[in-house]
C-alpha cells in the first residue's frame, strides 16, 4: 500500500468496467473541504485496487478521518482482503488519520420490483430489510464478517440512510437489453407519464455549463419544496469542470422544457458500464407534463446507448410504511422496473481510540 499518482490511479480505474464516480481522482477536485490522495493496493509489484481518500481534520489538532466514498475499488472477493485492509490502516494513520470511515460498492442482498411491490401491498411489512431477498451476495456476506472480525463498526441511522453514502440504492439493469425492453419493464403509469409528456411536447435536450444557473434555480426551488438544504451553484460549476475535465461527457446536465420553460433537470454521471442519476430538480408548476418522467427516459435511453451496463437511481431508504413521506421515492423508483440492492454499508475503523470517541460524541451532537 502507497500513496500513488492522480494518473495512476485514473488509468486503474479505466482499465476496469466501471467504479464508483466518488472513486475518481477528479472527486477530489469536487469536495475541496477535504484534502485528497489517491492510494495503490499491491500484491508484490502489481497494483490490484485503488481508492480516494478524503482527509478531514479535526479543528484544533492535526489528526484527520479518512474516508473513502464507496471505496476503496477492488475485487473483494480476494482471498489477501484482511492483509490489504490491514495495509491501508498503516498507510492512513502514517497519515496523520485517528480513524478511518469506507463504504465498498459491494452488494449483500437483492430485490427485484415485483417482490417490492408485494411488500408494500402487506400492511405488515414495513421494512425492506425485513422482506426475503430474491438475491443474497455471498462476496457481500464474506466482506461484512471480515470486517467484524478487524473491528471495523457499521455506520447506520434511522431509516437505512449510512452516516454518508446510502446503504439502499435502486438500480435498473441495462445488459442486453433493448428501448423496447427497459420501457416493456416498467409499470403501467411511467410508460403512461413518459407517453404523456411526449404528446404535451415536453422537449429534453443535454446542456452545458452555461446552463447550470438554470438547473440550479430549479434544483433550490426543489429544495425549498422537500424541505432540504440545496448546495451552492459553485458546487454544481465544480463538479462539472472536474469530472469531464477527467473524462469527456462524464457528467452530462440534461433540461427539460415545455413551451420554453423549465420544468425539469438532471445530471448523470457516468464511469464505464454504469450510469449514475446524480441530481434531479423539477418546478412547482406544470406538473402534469411530467417532465421528470420524460428527463428520466431520455437519461435511460442516454446509458443504453451508451452501453452501460446499470443506470442507477441512487439512494431509498428502506422504509415500506406506507405513512412514511419516503415511501413516494421508492414507488417513483420501483415503477422503473429496476431492483433494490443493500450494499454492505459504511464502516469505521478507530486508529485513536480516545480521538475517535471525541469525534463520535460530536457527530451524535450535531
Amino acid at each position: 500500500m502507497r500513496a500513488i499518482r492522480a494518473d495512476e490511479h485514473l488509468a486503474y480505474v479505466r482499465s476496469l468496467p466501471s467504479a464508483s464516480f466518488l472513486q475518481t481522482p477528479a472527486w477530489g477536485r469536487v469536495k475541496s473541504e477535504w484534502t485528497a490522495e489517491s492510494v495503490g493496493f499491491y500484491a508484490g509489484p502489481v497494483l490490484v485496487g485503488a481508492g480516494l481518500v478524503l482527509y478531514r481534520q479535526l479543528p484544533g489538532i492535526r489528526r484527520s478521518l479518512a474516508y473513502l466514498p464507496e471505496g476503496p475499488v477492488l475485487d473483494w472477493a480476494r482471498a489477501d482482503v484482511p492483509a490489504l485492509l490491514d495495509g491501508l490502516a498503516a498507510h492512513l494513520r502514517s497519515r496523520g488519520a485517528f480513524g478511518i470511515r469506507m463504504g465498498p460498492a459491494v452488494v449483500t442482498r437483492r430485490w427485484h420490483a415485483g417482490t417490492i411491490k408485494t411488500a408494500i401491498a402487506d400492511p405488515t411489512v414495513h421494512r425492506l430489510g425485513d422482506v426475503t431477498p430474491d438475491e443474497s451476495c455471498e462476496v457481500g456476506a464474506a466482506l461484512v464478517e471480515t470486517l467484524q472480525r478487524a473491528g471495523w463498526r457499521h455506520q447506520v441511522v434511522a431509516g437505512g440512510f449510512s452516516a454518508g453514502q446510502p446503504r439502499y440504492n435502486f438500480v435498473l439493469p441495462l445488459a442486453g437489453r433493448s428501448e423496447a425492453d427497459v420501457l416493456a419493464g416498467m409499470n403501467q403509469q411511467w410508460r403512461r407519464n413518459i407517453k404523456k409528456a411526449a404528446q404535451a411536447g415536453v422537449e429534453v435536450r443535454v446542456g452545458d455549463r452555461d446552463d447550470m444557473p438554470q438547473f440550479h434555480a430549479a434544483y433550490v426551488e426543489t429544495a425549498r419544496r422537500d424541505g432540504f438544504t440545496p448546495r451552492p451553484l459553485a458546487y454544481f460549476d465544480t463538479m462539472y469542470a472536474a469530472l469531464n475535465t477527467e473524462q469527456s461527457d462524464r457528467l452530462r446536465l440534461y433540461l427539460a422544457h415545455h413551451d420554453g420553460e423549465l420544468v425539469a433537470a438532471t445530471t448523470m454521471v457516468r464511469v464505464g458500464e454504469h450510469a449514475w442519476y446524480s441530481y434531479g430538480a423539477s418546478t412547482t408548476t406544470k406538473r402534469e407534463v411530467r417532465g421528470s418522467n420524460a428527463i428520466q427516459w431520455q437519461m435511460i435511453r442516454d446509458a443504453i446507448a451508451a452501453q452501460a451496463g446499470v443506470y442507477d437511481l441512487r439512494g431509498i431508504t428502506d422504509t415500506l410504511d406506507e405513512d412514511d413521506p419516503h415511501l413516494g421515492l421508492i414507488q417513483f423508483k420501483v415503477g422503473t422496473g429496476g431492483d433494490a440492492v443493500e450494499y454492505v454499508g459504511e464502516w469505521d475503523l478507530p486508529l485513536s481510540r480516545a480521538l475517535y470517541g471525541a469525534f463520535a460524541l460530536y457527530m451524535r451532537r450535531r
